[in-house]
């Protein structure tokens, strides 16, 4: 069936959950939109954002590890997801030429202070980056997760592919300050907790990321799993209902249900009962 004659083009995006094991367990880091921005105000999300043109630079390849086999538009999406994790929270996963490791924090550091805000502030590419820093980018340590489409009906369509990566112990996770007001490490069901009990706003893909991210105990189960899972591509069909909206998923995505009665403002899931 075809969407309606005046549907958004669909935005390609990037999002990476970074996980780390805590001592409660599985924690990932997630990030508190400013009140005042365009997408998800006052939300918490995961470090994210549009592909790039400069992201899809085929010279980029060559600076990459693990990226032989993708696509271009798969490579693309690898190397947004990357960029935005340094841009938004600081993490870079890369690695200097002829080094096995990711970056140390000390040189991060200094590349941090050259190259974060230039990137952010579209002043300079990930081309630029690697090849003024000889790096490569650790495009083998990103593990596909989800793949979610904003439903039709809605006037801005982000086509969102989601990545797992464990964040280099070495490195710190720290949120920008002017796209993100907070961040925090949080384990996925108390995070869906705080959401139910209103104490924090999470949209309806975080959230099922969120609940789909808490079967696994550690990070290493986490990136297991979704290494044995292939990506069912999301786009929620919705409908009206008294309370809000329903909204359907594909049950082959592998998510707890298929169907969600959804309150306004996102506010209120539940699964979606029928007779």
């Amino acid at each position: 069936m075809s969407g309606p004659a005046n549907a958004a083009t669909p935005e390609l995006a990037a999002t990476i959950l970074l996980l780390r094991d805590g001592d409660a367990g599985l924690e990932v880091f997630m990030m508190v939109r400013h009140a005042d921005v365009s997408a998800f105000a006052g939300a918490a999300v995961f470090p994210g954002g549009k592909v790039d043109p400069g992201d899809g630079e085929a010279a980029l390849r060559a600076h990459c590890d693990g990226g032989e086999a993708l696509s271009e538009a798969e490579l693309a999406l690898c190397i947004a997801a990357i960029r935005e994790a340094f841009e938004e929270c600081g993490i870079l996963f890369a690695r200097a030429e002829g080094d096995a490791d990711i970056i140390a924090s000390r040189p991060l550091q200094r590349i941090e202070a050259g190259w974060r805000q230039r990137l952010a502030d579209d002043d300079a590419t990930m081309l630029e980056l690697c090849r003024a820093e000889r790096l490569r980018l650790g495009v083998d340590l990103l593990v596909p997760f989800a793949h979610w489409i904003t439903p039709r009906t809605q006037p801005r369509v982000f086509d969102t592919h989601f990545f797992l990566a464990a964040a280099p112990a070495h490195q710190r996770a720290h949120h920008d300050g002017r796209e993100n007001s907070d961040s925090l490490w949080v384990r996925p069901a108390e995070a869906v907790a705080e959401a139910d009990a209103g104490r924090r706003a999470v949209v309806f893909p975080t959230r099922m990321n969120l609940l789909k991210l808490a079967r696994a105990k550690n990070t290493a189960e986490a990136l297991g799993l979704a290494r044995a899972r292939p990506v069912v591509t999301v786009q929620p069909e919705a409908s009206p209902h008294p309370d809000g909206r329903i909204l359907r998923i594909p049950e082959a995505a592998g998510y707890d249900g298929n169907a969600f009665i959804v309150g306004p403002g996102g506010v209120g899931v539940r699964p979606l009962i029928e007779d």
